[in-house]
């Protein structure tokens, strides 16, 4: 059977600006993007299938006979897997009024639509899955979402050792995997795991309370104070007092400051002493930004802090207020509190902004990714340049 996971449209709006750059598969929550998860259950590799031609070009649609469709936005679990492995043609596993997964055939996968659930083709999940459907939700269900990651990858295997010189506080579960660097650290497993990737490293005098993920290659910098549920992603730098939030990978938030019930994505880097604030002064509902409706939503949540776009960057002592969205590719510096919002390739701050060209763009990113080691493809540039021309034609911003 072939699997292809999809882009529903709304949740994908939704999902801007973390979703600019990606389909909502690519989202990591947990330890894994939901693509990840995905394969992992099903021991096969998926494609995509999304309405933007720009994001397919790096993540191409793979068709065959019969295929099956799954939602970008679900996380999966034993039970849907049992119920996928078992679908029949016109058959659609659903919870509630999510669809979760179609059979399909080819010729359908052009115009694959939305299926009928009347009929009686339905077969509903008896419990309720991990569902993405805004922004918040990555930091809000991250705790669920390390749980059953942490489960699914250790399941069977061995932890590599602590090293005497780190302390382990609480009965919870630890797992070092190997190559990890773990010297001279705190370590509190009370409310919840601690996942350690490979070639990983926390450096001396750092305060880590799980839930907690560190992926491969990711660097904890020395007297960080930490407080789940967070993720740091593949190949990211953290430093400062980070609680509740989510790093996709690639990113940097290496000197002291605050963030905190924040989403960043890839290629993000955070300024020496810059602070997020979490919570109004008021202690009101936090309202952001939601692209399709082109205003500020109530999130009915009490803490929310930044959610930041792919290669976004701020200066030293930047200053973000509760609620704060950013677009892809912006540079922002400036005394006091920055705005609520802020669009997709602007350079500026506090003083006001100008556009921030696609040429200049590129070069940085080009210039970030030889730090890395990686080289910024074509298929890179044309990903970003879709974005660009999104925002020059006043989509979404």
């Amino acid at each position: 059977m072939n699997y292809i996971l999809f882009d529903e449209s709304q949740v994908r709006a939704n999902l801007l600006p973390l979703t600019f750059m990606r389909p909502v598969a690519e989202i990591r929550i947990g330890i894994l993007t939901i693509r990840e998860k995905w394969e992992k259950h099903l021991k096969v590799k998926t494609s995509t299938l999304t309405e933007e031609d720009y994001l397919s070009k790096k993540f191409p649609l793979v068709r065959e006979e019969n295929n099956v469709l799954i939602n970008g936005c679900v996380c999966p679990n034993d039970e849907i897997i049992e119920k996928i492995n078992g679908l029949e043609p016109e058959q659609i596993l659903v919870s509630g009024d999510t669809i979760i997964a179609f059979h399909v055939s080819a010729k359908d996968l052009d115009n694959p639509g939305e299926p009928s659930t009347e009929g009686g083709n339905e077969i509903e999940v008896k419990n309720t899955p991990l569902i993405i459907s805004n922004t918040y939700d990555i930091f809000s269900k991250n705790n669920i979402a390390i749980a059953e990651d942490f489960e699914l990858i250790t399941h069977g295997r061995r932890s590599a050792k602590l090293p005497e010189s780190s302390r382990l506080i609480g009965n919870g579960k630890l797992f070092i995997e190997k190559g990890a660097t773990v010297e001279g650290v705190s370590l509190n497993t009370s409310n919840g795991p601690i996942y350690i990737g490979q070639n990983s490293e926390i450096m001396e005098g750092a305060m880590i309370r799980g839930p907690f993920a560190l992926c491969d290659h990711a660097q904890v910098k020395m007297g960080a104070k930490i407080y789940g549920p967070v993720t740091i992603g593949p190949h990211s730098r953290i430093g400062g007092e980070v609680n509740s939030s989510v790093i996709f990978g690639y990113s940097n938030k290496a000197h002291d400051g605050f963030l905190g019930h924040s989403v960043i994505a890839e290629w993000c880097n955070i300024g020496a002493d810059s602070n997020t604030s979490n919570l109004k002064n008021t202690y009101d509902d936090i309202r952001l930004w939601n692209y399709p409706k082109q205003t500020f939503i109530n999130t009915q949540l009490q803490f929310c802090g930044l959610i930041m776009g792919d290669h976004s960057k701020c200066g030293i002592d930047t200053m973000f207020n509760s609620g704060t969205v950013v677009g892809v590719n912006a540079n922002i510096f400036g005394a006091g509190f920055q705005r609520n919002f802020i669009p997709s390739f602007t350079w500026g701050g506090t003083g006001g902004f100008t556009s921030y060209s696609l040429e200049k763009a590129i070069e940085v990113a080009e210039i970030v990714y030889k730090r890395r080691n990686l080289v910024f493809s074509k298929t890179e540039k044309d990903l970003l340049s879709g974005v660009f021309s999104l925002t020059r034609k006043n989509k979404w911003l």
